[in-house]
């Protein structure tokens, strides 16, 4: 590394934000930094796989029926404790619980947040070390302040998202973060244990040639969607086809590939899981957030993700995200009538 590059932390980055803004209290920067401790701690442990015994499966089912694994429940409980330590923290929802939990001391009911999670996205690829991630959100309460936090705080449309943002522990540590100033991407430094700005104001390519979908599943899809694989597939010079196709099976593995290197990732409903099978408040929501504010698009075939008005705290949708133009000629010619 040159010592003589100027490195800007996370910490320093979200306070040259905030300063723009006159009415900022810096709740959400140190909930942003509170969240980014978290995950330090989860990429230490994901580091250990196969030193320590965290992996395989934890024994247990989440709420949706799907076996956890050892390091699901860690990172959930690191999130969970972290926050609940918080002086900005109004409460909690993820993926891997039942119901939100409303945190009850007099600091976090008067916080003017709540945050929700997929602590750790992509565990059937935990075992094989490839990629995995940790997804979040951050909304503005709706309930009165000095009370706890109450479930409509979590039903929100995710149009009301303050800030969302993802950590991929891959080759390297990276955070990626977005707000309504843009999306901007931290690498995590190791030698000072810190998230580095390395990739600032990040854009999706308006086109690609990738195409992110599980093609196991070909045989469940509709007829139009594996109209549109056969697009996808053909070749044609003068769109650049055939695509590539390219399927980690962890969604912000996939989607940070798409946000880097443009291209369309779907994961449609079918016939098995026929509203879809990715989850609207955990990993639909916040990735929209993320694409759309670099200037992509994300729908679910019939609307904007964002608009879609949460009925239940596990409610799953359809998606289809990613290069503006790949998706729009998706909609165009392929949708669903």
């Amino acid at each position: 590394m040159n010592p003589n590059r100027k490195l800007i932390t996370l910490d320093e980055f979200t306070v040259m934000q905030t300063r723009q803004f006159s009415q900022a209290t810096g709740e959400l920067s140190t909930l942003l930094r509170d969240i980014s401790l978290a995950c330090k701690l989860i990429n230490k442990q994901v580091n250990k796989a196969g030193l320590a015994d965290i992996l395989g499966a934890h024994g247990a089912v989440n709420v949706q029926g799907e076996e956890q694994m050892k390091l699901d429940v860690y990172a959930d409980e690191i999130l969970i404790n972290v926050l609940k330590n918080s002086a900005d923290c109004a409460g909690i929802a993820s993926e891997e619980n039942d119901d939100f939990v409303a945190f009850d001391d007099q600091h976090s009911m008067n916080s003017k947040y709540v945050v929700m999670f997929d602590p750790l996205d992509g565990s059937s690829n935990i075992d094989v070390n490839a990629s995995i991630g940790t997804i979040f959100c951050i909304y503005k309460r709706v309930s009165e302040l000095g009370k706890p936090c109450s479930k409509e705080d979590f039903l929100q449309k995710g149009e009301n998202m303050k800030a969302a943002g993802y950590v991929i522990y891959g080759s390297s540590t990276m955070l990626v973060c977005a707000t309504k100033l843009g999306v901007n991407g931290f690498t995590l430094e190791p030698s000072i244990g810190e998230f580095c700005l390395s990739h600032r104001d990040m854009k999706c390519k308006e086109d690609g040639k990738i195409y992110s979908v599980n093609q196991g599943n070909t045989n469940k899809l509709s007829d139009k969607l594996r109209a549109y694989l056969d697009y996808c597939m053909e070749e044609d010079k003068e769109t650049n086809r055939p695509y590539s196709h390219r399927y980690i099976g962890s969604m912000v593995a996939d989607l940070h590939r798409t946000l880097i290197k443009g291209g369309i990732f779907m994961y449609p409903a079918d016939k098995k899981n026929v509203h879809g099978k990715l989850r609207l408040l955990y990993e639909c929501n916040p990735m929209s957030f993320i694409v759309e504010k670099a200037g992509g698009v994300s729908t679910t075939g019939e609307q904007r993700v964002l608009e879609v008005q949460p009925q239940e705290l596990h409610q799953r949708v359809p998606i289809f995200i990613g290069s503006k133009n790949m998706v729009n000629y998706y909609l165009e010619n392929y949708k669903e009538d």
